[in-house]
């Protein structure tokens, strides 16, 4: 089976309804000075200006996630990589209304990125509620195959953490066995709480909130880029 490694596709149409004036207006305003230009380096000096380090969320949602995580740590650079333009224009919101200014937005697939990351150069990153694609023909569409989390195991450095959630159950299995059987990634879990239960330092997605205003059950998985034992 084909995965989005080699299909190049992990989401489905780009935008929904019609920008208001005044949210086009913050597109206008906004997207032009934090956009990734993948023509140039996708590095620390060219994105930011300096070395700090760099973290990843692939498919952002309106961004409240990732608002939060840079707002927590100014000493990160933080590209957010989300296809559709719905949740792009709600974290140049939050980017606005905080002020950030170690954010930088990809307004497309995440793939892109990890292609053009040099090795080990994340610090961190989270794939938080994706789309699960539940239905089997279109499980090559889901980040969770062997071909992305290849580029980006490549992209973490050693001992970086990766935090994938969802409230899927089939994405949750699927997740699960795709990770099983990684060898460069540790799953930091010691009793169920530390998957059922969302860390202190994992803020809220209002993804999140809809599946439990759903009775949905949550899953939080926390990973840590290992280097394979010989043998």
């Amino acid at each position: 089976m084909n995965d989005p490694a080699t299909i190049r596709r992990l989401y489905g149409r780009r935008q929904g309804h019609a920008l208001r004036q005044g949210q086009a207006a913050l597109l206008d305003r906004r997207l032009p000075a934090l956009r990734v230009d993948l023509d140039r380096p996708v590095d620390a000096p060219t994105l930011f200006g300096d070395d700090r380090p760099l973290a990843l969320e692939i498919g952002f949602g309106r961004g409240e996630h990732l608002a939060a995580q840079a707002a927590a740590r100014p000493d990160l650079g933080f590209i957010g990589c989300e296809p559709f333009l719905d949740g792009v224009v709600g974290l140049l919101a939050h980017v606005e209304e905080r002020g950030l200014t170690n954010v930088r937005v990809h307004m497309g697939d995440a793939l892109d990125i990890l292609d053009r990351l040099a090795p080990a150069g994340l610090a961190a990153a989270w794939l938080l509620h994706p789309d699960p694609w539940p239905k089997a023909r279109h499980a090559k569409r889901r980040f969770m195959n062997d071909g992305p989390i290849d580029l980006l195991a490549r992209a973490l450095a050693p001992g970086a953490p990766f935090r994938f959630g969802t409230d899927h159950p089939v994405y949750c299995r699927w997740g699960c066995a795709v990770m099983g059987r990684r060898r460069d990634f540790a799953w930091e879990a010691e009793a169920p709480a530390d998957f059922l239960q969302r860390p202190a330092d994992w803020p809220e997605t209002r993804y999140e909130a809809k599946a439990r205003r759903h009775g949905h059950e949550v899953w939080y998985f926390r990973y840590r880029r290992v280097t394979p034992a010989a043998g």
